[in-house]
Order: structure tokens, then C-alpha cells, then sequence
């Protein structure tokens, strides 16, 4: 390892991409089981819930499949973190073992110059929106601040919002892991009590009966439901096909494989155990004890009367945002930014040029035709799946 080291240094190659030395290798089983719990709890997510539900598939078959992609995903990322947490090196440099050094230009293009920096854009807005409640709700005057002014379509307010968090963003991602380590041991029991507590609020306005009884409004009961149980695995498992690439940008501080595949597999596993009951129990839920079918928590935050509880709940969906960012987006593409150049640029420079890329995209301009920009997205995530698997292949075959 020492050797390799060396060689690559020999030749001008940034630290940021060097092989981990075990001093540095300093993740345990903890740092992973907290690692991903803001990218199973957001919002997202969640709505997604909402889109199972008019599938016509009954609670407990969308909690089951919710479930049991977990253990899918798992493994996945697991496996395909194997080389990173042996190797002690990011996903950019894997990526080059398995297809050279310009073979990995296009599918690393694809994670880290194009899906990461989109949906880091993205997310950077749709937390300004939640951010934009949050405000709103302890300064309504905020709200009206610098009248008809837009600037490329974004009011005053909008702006201001967007900029804090993206620069909230950029902070998490030029801290790199460390920082992202003590950000989710914060983020992890915070989820457990808005999230759990939010359940346990539905279960209390309605009951858990009606909760699995549940099917929306115009909707009818699923006929084909074995096959549209094999959907919502799909569907959850297809998020992850961006993460589960680039898994060894985390698991090169691996202590060792153990360490990162008990750590990954249980807090997946958790993480979506508590987010299969909390989904359908907060969505069904709130939908029932309204009148109207609610996916967004969001809208079920804003209609709160507990400033309080409003506050404290917009304030963690927006730390599951920052987490989700971070883990999926701006930290990938960092490492993928500086292996195009690895003698003249480090992480922090990507991360840069990742997030002043972000800006200049407009995403709040690419959400006014979000049908359009999904479905790009989702293509190329579809076409990160056979990099995983060749990946893999290359590693244990």
C-alpha cells in the first residue's frame, strides 16, 4: 500500500486520491450505521410513499416491499464497497481499475459531472423551499421582503433562502467526511422523534385500523398485486443506483470490511424499517384525518398549529436534505471532479467547481419542467446500474 502510495505521489497526484493509510482509515461500525439515515428520511421519499399507495397495494404489502428492498440495497452497497474499504481509495480511482484511465471518463462523467451536480442543484432548492416555511414562520414579513424583485424568476426571499442553503451545502461538502460524521450522529436521533413521533401522531388522530385499511380516493384495490409489490422494490432499490457507484468515496475510511458492511447493514436496514411504518402511517394518516390525499410532509407540517413542533420538524427535513445532498451528490462529485485532472486538482477545488456549477444551472429554473428533468436523471441512473455490476465483477470475479 505504501508502495502505491509513493508511485502515484511520484506522479503529482492530489492526496485527496492517494490510497487511505490505516491511520487515517478511522470509520467504525457507528460512523456507517448513522451514515444514511438522512438519505432514506427525506422528502422524496416520502412522497413516494404517496405514489404506492395509488398502485392500489395495501398497506402492509407497501411496508413489506419498503422492507425488503432494504436488505437489496444493502448488500449492494456493501459489495460494492468491498474494494474501497480494501483499498482505502475513492470510487474515481476504482472506476479507473475496472475500465482504465479513459474508459472511466464517460461513466464517471455520468455520476459525478452530471447527476451529481443536478441533483445537487436540485435538492440545494427544494431545501431553500423548506427553509422558505421555516422563516416564513417565525418572520411572516419575511416573506413579502423586496416586493415584485426576481432575479431569473426566483423572488427576493427565495433567493436569499436558496443562497444559505447552498452555501449550508457547500460547507458539509468541503468538510468532506469528517465533517459529515458529526453531522449525522446529530441528524440520526433527530429523525427518530420527528419521523417516529409523526407516526405516533397519525396512529393518534385516526387510528391504526383505518391507517392499514387505507386506499386513496378513485383508487381501487390492486388485482396484479404481486407484480406491483415487485414494482415498489424496484422503485426504492432504483434511487440508489447513484450512491450505491460511488459507494467506496465513504467506505475507503473503512477500519476494515466488517466494519463497514455490519455498520451499512444495519442502518439501512433500520433506517428503512422505521421509514416503511412512519411512511405509510404519517401519508395514510394524515390523508384520512384531512379529507384529501396528503404526500407531502411538508403540507402536513404546515398545517400544524405548534409553532414549535413546525419549527423543530422543517428544521431536521432540512438536515435529512443536507445529509442526502452530501452522501449522494457533492461529495461524489468532488472526488470525481479531481480525478479528471488529478495532478492539478484536489476535493475541495471539485466541490467547488461542482457547486458554482450548480448555481449557474438555475435549478429553480429546471423544477418549472421537473417531468422532463426526472426522467433525464432517472435514464442516467438507469445506466449507472451496469457500472455497478461490472464493478463488482471486476473486483470478485
Amino acid at each position: 500500500m505504501e508502495h502505491q502510495r509513493k508511485l502515484f505521489q511520484q506522479r503529482g497526484y492530489s492526496e485527496d486520491l492517494l490510497p487511505k493509510t490505516q491511520s487515517q482509515r478511522t470509520w467504525k461500525t457507528f460512523n456507517y450505521f448513522t451514515l444514511w439515515m438522512g438519505s432514506v428520511h427525506n422528502v422524496p421519499n416520502y412522497v413516494m410513499v404517496g405514489g404506492f399507495f395509488i398502485l392500489g397495494l395495501s398497506t402492509f404489502s407497501i411496508m413489506l416491499a419498503i422492507i425488503l428492498s432494504a436488505f437489496f440495497i444493502a448488500a449492494v452497497m456493501v459489495l460494492n464497497g468491498a474494494a474501497g474499504s480494501k483499498y482505502g481509495v475513492p470510487f474515481a480511482m476504482i472506476l479507473r481499475a475496472s475500465y482504465g484511465v479513459r474508459g472511466a471518463l464517460f461513466p464517471g462523467l455520468l455520476r459525478g459531472g452530471i447527476a451529481a451536480i443536478m441533483w445537487f442543484g436540485l435538492q440545494c432548492y427544494a431545501g431553500s423551499l423548506a427553509c422558505l416555511i421555516l422563516i416564513g414562520k417565525i418572520w411572516p414579513r419575511f416573506l413579502t421582503l423586496g416586493g415584485d424583485f426576481t432575479l431569473l424568476g426566483l423572488s427576493l426571499p427565495g433567493l436569499i433562502t436558496f443562497l444559505i442553503f447552498w452555501l449550508v451545502n457547500v460547507g458539509i461538502g468541503f468538510g468532506g467526511g469528517k465533517v459529515l460524521n458529526k453531522f449525522t450522529a446529530i441528524l440520526n436521533p433527530s429523525i427518530y422523534i420527528v419521523f417516529g413521533g409523526m407516526a405516533i401522531w397519525a396512529i393518534s388522530l385516526v387510528g391504526i385500523g383505518p391507517i392499514f385499511d387505507y386506499i386513496p380516493s378513485g383508487i381501487q384495490k390492486a388485482e396484479n398485486g404481486g407484480f406491483l409489490f415487485l414494482v415498489v422494490i424496484n422503485a426504492v432499490v432504483a434511487v440508489w443506483a447513484a450512491p450505491a457507484v460511488s459507494a467506496s468515496d465513504f467506505t475507503q475510511n473503512a477500519h476494515s470490511f466488517r466494519e463497514q458492511a455490519l455498520g451499512q447493514t444495519l442502518g439501512l436496514v433500520v433506517a428503512y424499517i422505521l421509514f416503511a411504518v412512519a411512511g405509510v402511517c404519517i401519508i395514510a394518516g394524515a390523508s384520512i384525518y384531512y379529507g384529501a390525499d396528503t404526500w407531502n410532509v411538508l403540507d402536513i407540517v404546515q398545517r400544524w398549529d405548534s409553532l414549535f413542533a413546525s419549527f423543530f420538524a422543517v428544521l431536521v427535513i432540512l438536515m435529512t436534505t443536507i445529509s442526502t445532498n452530501a452522501t449522494g451528490n457533492i461529495i461524489p462529485a468532488g472526488y470525481q471532479i479531481a480525478a479528471i485532472a488529478p495532478t492539478k486538482l484536489t476535493y475541495k477545488n471539485g466541490v467547488l467547481i461542482a457547486s458554482i456549477i450548480s448555481l449557474l444551472i438555475c435549478p429553480w429554473k429546471l423544477m418549472e419542467n421537473q417531468d422532463s428533468i426526472y426522467l433525464f436523471l432517472d435514464i442516467i441512473g438507469g445506466m449507472l446500474g451496469p457500472v455497478i455490476g461490472v464493478m463488482m465483477a471486476h473486483y470478485f470475479v
